[in-house]
C-alpha cells in the first residue's frame, strides 16, 4: 500500500466544470471564469489506499483529475511565468458524493470526506512535463473506461488557474491545485453508475502513470 506522495497541503484548492464536455453532460453552461472550491487535506489518500464510503452516504462517483503542486510562493504570477511556479504533477481522483452535493447546495463536504482525495502514484516534476496540456487522461471503473479524454481540452490551463488564483490569494510552497475532470464522469450517464465497495478505481494520465485505489465501507 503506497503513501500520499506529497506533505499534507496548506491548501486544496480544485476547479470545477473546467472541461466543456463536462459541463455539457452536467447539462449547465461551461464557465466563463475558473469555478474554484476547497478541499480538506485530511481527504488525502496515496495508492492502494482504501477509498472508504461513510456510513449513509449515497451516489459516491469518481473525477480524474490532473494535480498540480506549487513549488515556491505565488503571488500576482501572470500566465506567462505560472508553470515557473509548479513543482510536479499527479493523478487525482475528486471523489465526489452527488447526493451530498445536491442536499448541501455547494460541494466542499461532498468532496472532503475522509479518503476521498486520492493522489499518485508518484509527484513526477514539472521537468519531466514540459507542457502539461497535451496529456492523455483517463478512468477505468473494474477495469471498464469511463473516461478517456486529454487535458488540452481544459477550459483553462494549468497556467491560467495558478495566475488567476494568485491574483488574490498567494500560493505556497506544496499547496495542492486540482485542475477539474472530463465528461465520462458515474452520475450524468442515461443510467448512473456509482461506486460500491469490491469496486477498484484506476487513474491514468500520460507520463505521471495510473493512481489505483480500492473501495471499501466504513
Amino acid at each position: 500500500m503506497g503513501s500520499v506522495p506529497i506533505d499534507r497541503p496548506g491548501k486544496i484548492i480544485a476547479a470545477g466544470l473546467n472541461y466543456r464536455d463536462h459541463a455539457g453532460e452536467a447539462t449547465v453552461a461551461a464557465p466563463t471564469s475558473p469555478i474554484l472550491f476547497a478541499k480538506w487535506g485530511t481527504c488525502l489518500i496515496g495508492p492502494d489506499e482504501p477509498i472508504v464510503i461513510p456510513a449513509g452516504i449515497e451516489e459516491v462517483d469518481w473525477e480524474a483529475e490532473l494535480a498540480v503542486v506549487i513549488s515556491r510562493t505565488a503571488r500576482g504570477v501572470g500566465i506567462d511565468d505560472a508553470l515557473d511556479f509548479v513543482a510536479g504533477y499527479a493523478c487525482m481522483n475528486d471523489v465526489s458524493a452527488r447526493k451530498a452535493q445536491r442536499d448541501d447546495g455547494q460541494w466542499t463536504r461532498a468532496k472532503s470526506f475522509d479518503t476521498f482525495g486520492p493522489v499518485g502514484p508518484r509527484l513526477v516534476p514539472a521537468s519531466e512535463i514540459p507542457d502539461p496540456q497535451v496529456l492523455g487522461i483517463r478512468a477505468r471503473v473494474n477495469g471498464e473506461l469511463m473516461q478517456d479524454s486529454n487535458t488540452s481540452a481544459m477550459i483553462f490551463s494549468v497556467a491560467y488557474l495558478i495566475s488567476y488564483i494568485s491574483a488574490g490569494i498567494t500560493l505556497e510552497p506544496g499547496d495542492l491545485i486540482t485542475t477539474g475532470t472530463p465528461s465520462g464522469v458515474g452520475a450524468f450517464r442515461p443510467t448512473p453508475i456509482f461506486l460500491h465497495p469490491g469496486d477498484r478505481v484506476d487513474i491514468e494520465i500520460d507520463g505521471i502513470g495510473t493512481l489505483s485505489n480500492p473501495v471499501t465501507g466504513a
